[in-house]
């Protein structure tokens, strides 16, 4: 962990983060464990007769782990979320607001491109996401 983020997260978890699949990209979610809990709250009160709901409670909860820094900011993702994300020599940590994405370094160097041309494109940012473009 980057140690700009490393004393925040000693601070406001003492190091405690779940991480698991991202259910959309093939990267995976780092969250201090205070933002997982609001997340778990939430998909707890989805409908559990919707297949849908299920499905993603099933990935997300069924693939998280616990993890903690160790003494030197460091964690160690499990082999099978590392298949997942495609993580094997470089890897980037993205902030996310609410928490961290982990990108294979290639998958995440791609997404950035394809996005910055797509907001590019005439519709490809609507009006009241514009405003908030500083």
């Amino acid at each position: 962990m980057p140690s700009r983020y490393r004393d925040e997260l000693l601070e406001r978890c003492a190091g405690h983060l779940i991480v698991t699949i991202d259910a959309i990209d093939p990267c995976l979610c780092v969250y201090p464990l205070p933002e997982w809990e609001i997340i778990e709250s939430k998909l707890r009160e989805l409908p559990s007769l919707r297949e849908e709901s299920r499905r993603l409670q099933r990935l997300l909860i069924g693939n998280a782990v616990d993890l903690e820094l160790d003494g030197s900011g460091r964690f160690l993702i499990p082999p099978r979320l590392r298949e997942y994300a495609h993580l094997d020599r470089r890897a980037v940590l993205v902030g996310q607001l609410n928490k961290f994405q982990l990108w294979n370094e290639d998958a995440w160097n791609g997404l950035c491109e394809n996005d910055l041309k797509a907001i590019k494109e005439p519709g490809g940012l609507p009006d009241e996401l514009r405003d908030l473009i500083l």
